[in-house]
């Protein structure tokens, strides 16, 4: 099944971030590349979806609700084994655990110049999460039925890297608000989602 691309990204992203993107020419700011994983897994009968909750520090995505990943190493054989390590180092799902389904959009984010490249992948048992904690405050685990819910998408004033006080086309899920980049790739994820149940 092919991924829905941009047009679920911009679903999700500020009406700002949508006017730099169209204007700015990302391949001469020679972004920095980094990988995530849409880790799906078992729990109770019913499929969860793992995000993080960043720490907060000083930086551009402090206290931010992420996708477990970061940025992809020299050593890194490709964008996939990135985003199963990180997300290995981040919360201590083993590599070899994880099967990986599918590729999906890559995501830019201005504020760190970075190219993030999602990829889905699931496990048939539910792992017991080892949390690294200069990167990692809370894992939070999310039943897939919230994602695909639509009163769960709503907009929300946040003052962002880049804006003070702006209406930002949010998820809430388990009582948290996810925007941005990550709210970008979920609502490809979604739309994915949606699709297949159609089928």
């Amino acid at each position: 099944m092919s991924v829905p691309g941009e047009s679920s990204h911009f679903i999700m992203a500020p009406e700002i971030r949508k006017q730099e993107l169209y204007k700015i020419k990302i391949e001469e700011k020679n972004p920095r590349n980094a990988a995530v994983l849409m880790f799906f897994y078992p729990k109770e009968g019913i499929t969860y979806l793992a995000l993080i909750l960043r720490p907060t520090y000083e930086g551009v995505h402090s206290g931010q609700v992420a996708l477990p990943g970061g940025k992809v190493e020299e050593f890194d054989k490709n964008y996939e084994s990135a985003a199963l390590r990180e997300t290995w180092e981040e919360i201590g799902v083993k590599s070899d655990s994880v099967e990986v389904l599918k590729q999906l959009t890559k995501v830019y984010i201005p504020p760190s110049n970075f190219w993030v490249h999602p990829f889905l992948g699931w496990t048939m048992k539910k792992p017991d999460f080892v949390r690294q904690e200069e990167e990692v405050a809370e894992v939070i685990e999310v039943p897939i039925t919230q994602l695909l819910d639509e009163s769960k998408v709503i907009s929300k004033k946040l003052s962002t890297s880049y804006a003070e006080n702006i209406e930002v086309p949010s998820f809430e899920l388990n009582g948290y608000v996810v925007w941005g980049a990550t709210a970008m790739m979920l609502s490809e994820l979604k739309m994915l989602l949606k699709s297949a149940l159609e089928v």
